[in-house]
């Protein structure tokens, strides 16, 4: 099993970075974007690039990430962890703490340096108004390089986050080369939407506010071969 989340992004992305590997859709918007792996490579690096390069953020320091499931925040939490930042899970002390616009009021729990805030639009578009305290992130995250070097020693953090993912991937039976499909507010927690099929080898097609009478047209037209709603 690999110990280092950076590898286990990589591997995923490998084979052809070319194929969508991460759709999000939110029914409640109509909302639907599509990354290949190289799109989302992308973004990671962007991210990465804003912790080390902009903020000298270094392995070890800590990061608060205050986020629905998202395609965005599957960037953060990569670019995170490709820098080796620790997601902190309670509140506390951080070194930089991202938020979705509509929960700001909840970093004030969190003592954080840098705040970036995030508006989750379906264009990736930048904030209109931004919260008092915050950057916003979008903004910020473009001007930084597109490609990143992982740090890619294997790390305690690391290894327990990926023996999870393993773990929840064997039990919800994804398999490399699986398209899952994933009912975003069943299944909120990062180590199951993102990290177990990430693992397993599996592409993702993460559903928001998850229209069930939409979801047999849904499976055909992703080629979704694993449903978990």
């Amino acid at each position: 099993m690999a110990e280092n989340i950076a590898r286990v992004f990589a591997d995923a992305i490998a084979t052809d970075p070319t194929r969508p590997l991460l759709t999000w859709y939110d029914d409640a918007t109509g909302e639907r974007t599509e990354l290949s792996g190289a799109t989302l490579a992308n973004w990671v690096a962007k991210t990465a690039n804003l912790l080390v390069d902009e903020l000298a953020l270094a392995p070890g320091d800590s990061a608060a990430v205050l986020l629905p499931p998202h395609w965005q925040t599957a960037a953060v939490l990569l670019g995170c962890w490709s820098a080796k930042l620790t997601v902190a899970d309670a509140p506390g002390d951080v070194d930089v703490l991202f938020a979705a616009a509509s929960r700001v009021a909840e970093a004030d729990a969190w003592s954080a340096g840098e705040r970036y805030a995030l508006a989750l639009d379906p264009f990736a578009l930048p904030m209109r108004q931004v919260p008092p305290g915050f950057a916003d992130f979008v903004s910020e995250v473009r001007g930084h390089g597109d490609h990143f070097t992982p740090r890619h020693q294997a790390g305690g953090a690391d290894a327990e986050m990926l023996s999870q993912a393993a773990a929840r991937a064997a039990e919800l039976c994804l398999t490399p080369g699986d398209r899952v499909l994933i009912d975003a507010g069943r299944y909120p927690d990062p180590v199951d939407w993102l990290l177990a099929p990430l693992s397993a080898g599996a592409s993702l097609v993460v559903c928001a506010n998850l229209d069930a009478s939409r979801l047999d047209s849904r499976t055909a037209t992703e080629k979704v071969t694993r449903t978990l709603t």
